[in-house]
């Protein structure tokens, strides 16, 4: 862990991840049922992901940054009979009902009516598993409509670690990138393991034989030193934290030895020339980039050479893509959908619209996107009130509250 300094070997987290799967099957947990965890970025986040995917269970990683009715919507609709969270989450759980939720745990710190992680480990014997199956995980996407969607891979209904099962198979893709990553690669995670391409990449990792260092929370300085001090050799980014990486100061940017890295990529969101520029003339010819979605239907990829002959392009087709250019690359230049994308978030307008068309003092409101030059988008409202405020500038405060209080403040 980048902050807490904590450290989880490859035995720690075998017999851990064991642990968990045992107690889970002695409380019914198996057969393909669901589990959910609502955690930060912590120690025992993967170590609870390795339990579920070596149990052959479906597992979805949910959004921090939630309300309760959003976390409620995604428990339902993903019949999870266990929870896993942490006490940084305390405010949230309250607001849960878990009538539906028989298994509890708090993997940090104390939560009401949950089990202590610590005390449910220590109550099981070490030693294998039996009867071990590969689970998978099930992520909510944003989408284009409405609430979020579950996308429901098909468990592989092989063995843990078999040559083909298809998140085994992914580990070996990612094992040919950028020379490779083997047994002492250092990959640096700076996302919410929340999202699909931290989640699985990190444990594609593992599967590899390679460290992971998780970051608790992006820091554009932090994650340079991270760089340096680990020397990390692979990582994954979004645009805006190579924006926040930029706008560092020269001096900042330039006593941070970054020769280490041999591969970067990002994705998640378009990236601006301008900045894909500046961050090749920095780290050098080792940033690729993809564009695919959580479920799975195809992507592109673009090597650093490639980008700089065919610039703002995502790539090549890596299976059916229609929408390219006469030389077979795919750009992005703008959306069917009014979905906004801050930060390589997707934010559906009509969720901000729905919260703030109930406020007493709104009549209309339109939500769109905005340019942002750090997130790329920002959320825009423009509201119709029902009386000209005398103070704008205190009515929109308060609409900005009133929205905080029921949706996730990047929304």
């Amino acid at each position: 862990m980048a902050t807490s300094g904590e450290v989880v070997t490859y035995d720690q987290l075998e017999d851990r991840s064991v642990r968990l799967a045992k107690a889970l099957r002695g409380r019914g947990v198996g057969g393909g049922d669901h589990i959910a965890v609502l955690m930060e970025n912590n120690r025992q986040f993967l170590e609870v992901a390795w339990a579920a995917q070596r149990s052959g269970l479906h597992y979805t990683a949910i959004n921090s940054h939630l309300r309760p009715g959003e976390v409620q919507y995604v428990l339902d609709d993903c019949g999870a009979v266990t929870l896993v969270a942490s006490e940084a989450m305390a405010d949230v759980v309250a607001g849960l009902d878990l009538s539906g939720v028989p298994v509890r745990i708090s993997a940090v710190g104390d939560l009401p009516g949950f089990e202590r992680y610590d005390e449910v480990l220590a109550a099981e014997d070490p030693g294998p598993l039996e009867d071990e199956g590969e689970g998978r995980e099930m992520l909510y996407s944003s989408g284009t409509t409405g609430r979020p969607k579950g996308v429901r891979k098909p468990l592989p209904g092989t063995p843990f670690g078999d040559p083909t099962a298809i998140p085994v198979l992914l580990a070996q893709a990612l094992a040919g990138q950028g020379g490779g990553v083997r047994p002492g690669s250092v990959y640096l995670s700076p996302a919410p393991l929340y999202h699909a391409a931290p989640l699985v990449y990190s444990m594609s990792m593992h599967r590899l034989g390679a460290t992971v260092v998780v970051m608790e929370r992006f820091d554009p300085q932090q994650c340079l030193a991270l760089i340096e001090r680990h020397r990390v050799t692979h990582a994954q980014f979004v645009p805006t934290m190579f924006v926040r990486m930029l706008r560092l100061p020269p001096e900042e940017r330039e006593r941070h030895d970054v020769s280490s890295l041999e591969f970067a990529i990002h994705a998640a969101a378009p990236c601006p020339v301008a900045v894909k520029r500046q961050m090749l003339e920095w780290w050098g010819p080792i940033i690729h980039e993809y564009y695919a979605g959580t479920e799975d239907i195809g992507g592109t990829f673009i090597s650093a050479e490639e980008w700089l002959a065919h610039p703002g392009s995502v790539g090549r087709p890596l299976g059916e893509c229609h929408i390219v250019d006469e030389d077979g690359y795919l750009y992005l230049t703008d959306r069917v959908s009014n979905m906004i994308i801050s930060g390589g978030v997707n934010i559906y307008p009509r969720e901000v619209e729905d919260v703030l068309i109930v406020h007493p003092g709104v009549v209309d409101v339109a939500v769109i996107g905005v340019s942002d030059a750090e997130m790329g988008e920002a959320v825009r409202a423009i509201v119709q009130p029902v009386e000209p405020p005398s103070d704008p500038d205190a009515f929109a405060d308060e609409l900005i509250t009133f929205c905080r209080d029921r949706i996730a403040h990047y929304k």
